[in-house]
């Protein structure tokens, strides 16, 4: 089968063009609310329709006659792109507003498009939208097709109205009855197949690499993405809180299948009032805990803040690999003092990262990008290894040597066994006597710091589970 074709969905504010993205994805997938103008970004998906698959891009809702550099210009620029990058575009009108003005601007511009566009009346509802369901036929767009996204009704009738588009003579369709859902990436911290690997080896990972940007407003999250596509494939500009939703991204570099994730800005909680803003940090922490790889985007005018932390705290948690970048570097003027008074603060916030080493980058003029992605694939590779247990244990009994547990209660803590019973993130188990579940932060930082140090996996979170037992061998060699 051939690429998989692709429908845009396109229309004036506020008439239900998010709804019926995700009614057309099976999932919520973009933000959907009462305020007008929700969406900014394409937000892309594969949709299906019964019998019909295709890409499907949710688009921000166009306005007309604003200035061309001010946000609503920029956001019809944006849909229009869309639409451009499409086979078929769906032009959804309100029926239950009937058609307006701004309606007729837009079935005027699009009229004027070299791609197919279908007329869809929504929010028709039982007996809703007839009178705006008549007014549509003045658009000059052929016979609109009434539906409701938000109740699920007039599909067939719309899979209809798209199946010739979508397998025109001499192209490759994307229509297989039955076809399969692209398998999902297992989850972070899974169980190990129970293969025995070699030291520093990657587990497979089904699926793209998903790899999610995420940092506080403003700190060129969009623009960074940008960059990386070589394309203004997301909105940017001087307005702080531009991105609202969770954008995911289909992207390659150098053969390897990339999500590349945009995110909302992060604020700290206690200025979090609109629900809207709510609405995207879910859609933001969702995307953190989806990712395989969290890049950490800081700002080099106010590096590492509280919330930075927050948000490297909140990747910590979750249990994902971790890469630290340091946007607008061309703005710093003595670089090798910034970045040691930097290290010296991540180590003292983030002592779970220990070794991870700060990009300092600039989304603006490139400097540096081409580190970017390779410091992302090294950290799923840490993210992802698998260490034998012998060379395990045999570490783990150099660390006791040199300094052995403290005591505990009175008591001596004995640990007698190492084993890694999950990757995603690297996470071992310790077994030792009674006493030893009480084992103080401190040591058990100074044994990830050894592991780290010992199996590179510098820069990588490292769980432990204390098991309060006899070595698990003991009976066998009883017996």
């Amino acid at each position: 089968m051939g690429a998989m074709r692709t429908v845009a969905i396109l229309g004036r504010p506020n008439v239900g063009k998010s709804t019926l993205f995700n009614r057309l994805v099976g999932r919520r997938r973009a933000l959907v609310h009462d305020t007008p103008g929700v969406t900014r970004d394409r937000i892309e998906g594969n949709g299906r329709l019964h019998d019909l698959r295709f890409r499907v891009i949710d688009t921000a809702g166009i306005e007309l006659g604003a200035p061309e550099e001010s946000l609503p210009a920029r956001l019809a620029r944006l849909s229009l792109q869309g639409l451009d990058e499409a086979d078929v575009g769906l032009f959804l009108i309100d029926a239950r507003a009937g058609v307006t003005a701004l309606d007729r601007e837009i079935a005027e511009l699009l009229r004027r498009q070299a791609k197919p566009v279908l007329l869809v009346a929504n929010k028709c509802e039982g007996r809703a939208g007839g009178l705006g369901l008549v007014e549509a036929f003045e658009l000059g767009l052929g016979e609109p097709i009434a539906i409701s996204a938000e109740h699920g009704e007039g599909l067939v009738e719309l899979a209809d109205a798209l199946r010739p588009l979508l397998s025109e003579p001499g192209t490759e369709a994307a229509i297989e009855a039955g076809e399969p859902r692209p398998a999902e990436a297992p989850k972070a911290g899974s169980e190990a197949s129970g293969e025995t690997l070699e030291e520093g080896a990657e587990e497979e990972v089904r699926g793209p690499l998903r790899l999610a940007v995420v940092g506080r407003p403003n700190v060129g999250k969009s623009s960074l993405v940008n960059a990386l596509l070589k394309s203004e494939r997301l909105l940017t500009g001087p307005e702080p809180g531009l991105t609202r939703d969770a954008v995911r991204i289909a992207w390659e570099w150098q053969g390897r299948a990339i999500e590349l994730v945009d995110t909302a800005g992060l604020r700290k909680k206690a200025r979090i009032e609109a629900p809207l803003e709510k609405l995207s940090v879910s859609a933001t922490i969702r995307a953190i805990r989806e990712a395989h790889v969290v890049l950490l985007l800081l700002d080099a005018e106010r590096p590492l803040e509280h919330q930075d932390a927050t948000i490297a705290e909140r990747a910590i948690e979750e249990g994902k690999a971790l890469v630290l970048a340091v946007n607008k570097w061309d703005l710093v003027h003595e670089p090798q003092a910034f970045l040691t008074e930097l290290r010296e603060r991540i180590a003292e916030r983030l002592d779970e990262l220990k070794g991870i080493r700060p990009i300092p980058i600039s989304a603006k003029t490139g400097r540096n990008l081409d580190r970017l992605l390779p410091a992302v694939v090294e950290a799923h590779r840490r993210w992802s290894t698998r260490v034998p247990t012998g060379k395990l244990n045999r570490c783990l009994q150099a660390m006791l040597e040199a300094h052995p547990p403290p005591m505990v209660d009175k008591k001596r803590v004995k640990l007698r066994y190492v084993t890694q019973v999950a990757t995603r993130p690297p996470t071992f188990a310790l077994f030792g006597n009674r006493p030893a579940e009480h084992l103080p932060k401190s040591y058990l930082r100074y044994l990830a710091n050894g592991l780290r140090e010992a199996f590179d996996l510098e820069g990588t979170v490292l769980r432990f589970h204390i098991r309060a037992s006899e070595n698990p061998y003991a009976e066998e060699r009883a017996g």
